[in-house]
């Protein structure tokens, strides 16, 4: 939620974001000869500002003003003696010869202290000179320094000779003329190779410090070449010892507690390759069938959480007491295994608290598992959709299931290494730990995208009801095709009613009762009876007019997950009214295949059971 203050007729608020602040300025113009225009100036905390005009007519921000126009021109961003790399996910580096000046507030993301010297040049600490003088390196393909002195040389080495001779001097550059930089450098830019404002020039560092980095860089060279030798030697013995040594690590005493939250399990035990000969390989710890299947004591029915499409999900347990998930692939399943292949490869290199993690794998002869983490709440079908259960889901807890849901999808499709399409959310794939946290499950159906883009496919997969249009009727799919999702599973939440199983006397379907209420200004009705607690009627109200945005027919008027993420946690945000949604009047009914383009649909749905003694 945002903090508003008023002051002389307009409102400065600040604004959430995943990554940082940003304060907000809102204010009405009359333009010479125009109407009213609605204006809004951001300020990030990166230091850009954004001057934002209201568009009536779409119903959206429009860009009306930029500067400065990227990250790294902020004044220096980076700080002193720091470089700024647009491309890169940390942004800011120090200058070779240089280290953070505050690493804590480089972990933290904060580089503005920038960066201090390893070793004081000679010309200032005299007292520990050792008869050298100082020396310059080369720092190429950058955006020059700002604040440079032009002076008068006639060569680069008479250049160089007046910035040794002056103390103060920091570096030098000549491109048919001398110049010289004092003091700290500030807004150095990394630019990419063939850039054409590339630049080089010479930064001063002591003596001490550039013998290090040359006796460091014979160092490597002769490591690298004994590495070699050492790694086709312990290849060729490890290949021969590998044919004998029983398959796999044993899953009943692996130490999953020293895992970190960034590596996983990767760095543990030994890792291997998961599928080799491809393009994208994943490194994951690989358990042996023996003990996986010890783990989960012998695959028993108790131990069944719950089956699906491509197999059964049971509950392992180790003997240092660590619980894990543990998918078996049926021997029966042919799609199955390129699904599961998928969500590992998928899963490993993601990283969120609302996704689950991905812990390692077991292959031996037909077996193929996936072992991942143990969410103790099951799944939130198995208590949304249960009369007896429905309860235990407050609306503090609703909400939170939502707002994670939604921060989740935001990730996978904004702000992750890779940018991801789930294609199938529904309430049986969002899982809930101890704390009743969701955790969007099974990527096996997800697919990697670039940019804004959308694409067809012929093999339709998924669970009728939570499929946008596009993707059910001509095979297209991309990020607004899991907003209609998330708008359904929105709609579920909030009425505890089941896309699937809804059944309403005006063949309505779920989509199309909501809609009905709605237009009717009658939402209320839609809302959960069961929770009985209900003090902020509006904020579930607002929820269902988002839901309506977010499974409307065209995509194009489908927001996406970052305006989801700020409708949902801004009641300040004005939000449009939706138009009718999609499949209305459809219930239970699949689209026909054509001749050009056979479907197949899985419903790929897992059913958690709660099993009793017997």
């Amino acid at each position: 939620m945002s903090d508003v203050v008023s002051m002389f007729g307009k409102e400065t608020v600040l604004l959430s974001s995943p990554n940082e602040p940003t304060f907000s300025n809102l204010s009405n113009t009359i333009l010479q000869g125009q109407s009213l225009t609605t204006s809004q100036t951001i300020i990030s905390a990166g230091g850009q500002v954004r001057k934002l005009n209201w568009h009536e007519g779409t119903h959206e921000w429009d860009l009306f003003w930029l500067q400065p126009k990227t990250q790294c021109e902020v004044y220096a961003y980076c700080g002193p003696f720091g470089t700024c790399t647009r491309d890169s996910v940390e942004f800011c580096e120090c200058l070779p010869g240089f280290e953070p000046r505050f690493p804590e507030d480089w972990n933290l993301q904060d580089r503005s202290g920038g960066c201090v010297r390893k070793a004081d040049l000679e010309c200032v600490n005299e007292s520990h000179a050792n008869g050298e003088r100082d020396q310059f390196l080369l720092v190429s393909n950058v955006r020059l320094p700002k604040y440079p002195v032009t002076l008068q040389a006639r060569s680069a080495m008479e250049c160089e000779s007046i910035c040794l001779n002056r103390c103060s001097c920091s570096a030098y550059a000549y491109e048919g003329e001398c110049r010289i930089w004092g003091g700290d450098l500030v807004n150095v830019e990394q630019l990419p190779d063939g850039d054409s404002n590339a630049r080089s020039f010479y930064i001063k560092l002591a003596a001490s410090e550039l013998n290090k980095r040359v006796s460091s860089s014979k160092w490597k060279v002769w490591l690298i070449i004994t590495l070699a030798i050492s790694l086709t030697s312990a290849f060729v013995i490890y290949g021969i010892w590998g044919k004998f040594r029983r398959k796999g690590e044993d899953l009943l005493v692996f130490d999953f507690g020293n895992s970190s939250e960034d590596t996983s399990c990767y760095e543990l035990g030994e890792t291997n390759r998961l599928w080799r000969g491809e393009k994208k390989e994943v490194d994951l710890p690989m358990f042996s069938f023996v003990s996986v299947s010890a783990s989960t004591n012998n695959f028993c029915i108790e131990n069944k959480l719950g089956e699906g499409g491509f197999g059964s999900v049971y509950k392992g347990k180790s003997q240092r007491g660590y619980e894990v998930a543990v998918k078996r692939l049926s021997k029966r399943s042919k799609q199955g295994w390129e699904e599961l292949k998928n969500e590992a490869m998928l899963i490993a290199k993601l990283q969120h608290k609302n996704l689950v993690k991905v812990l390692g794998y077991c292959i031996e002869r037909d077996e193929k598992i996936l072992i991942y983490e143990y969410m103790s709440n099951k799944s939130l079908d198995f208590f949304l959709f249960d009369p007896a259960k429905r309860g235990i889901l407050n609306w503090e807890t609703r909400v939170r299931i939502i707002e994670g849901v939604a921060q989740g999808l935001l990730y996978l499709h904004q702000y992750s290494r890779l940018r991801v399409i789930h294609r199938d959310l529904k309430a049986s794939n969002i899982l809930l730990d101890k704390d009743m946290n969701p955790k969007i499950s099974d990527f096996g159906m997800a697919r990697i995208f670039g940019g804004n883009e959308s694409k067809a496919t012929k093999h339709i997969v998924g669970t009728y009801g939570y499929m946008s249009p596009e993707y059910v009727l001509r095979g297209l799919f991309s990020t607004k095709s899991d907003v209609f999702s998330f708008g359904v599973l929105l709609l579920e939440i909030l009425s505890g009613k089941k896309i699937t199983e809804f059944y309403h006397s005006d063949s309505l379907n779920l989509l199309g009762y909501a809609w009905d209420l709605w237009k009717n200004n009658r939402g209320q009705e839609l809302i959960d009876p069961v929770p009985n607690e209900i003090s902020s009627r509006h904020i579930l109200l607002r929820y269902i007019n988002v839901a309506l945005l977010c499974v409307q027919e065209n995509a194009d008027d489908r927001p996406t997950m970052s305006d989801v993420v700020s409708m949902l946690g801004r009641e300040n945000v004005l939000l449009s009214s939706p138009n009718e949604p999609a499949f209305s009047y459809l219930r239970g009914v699949k689209p026909h295949a054509s001749q050009e383009r056979p479907e197949i649909c899985s419903l790929n749905d897992v059913t958690l059971s709660s099993m009793g003694a017997r």
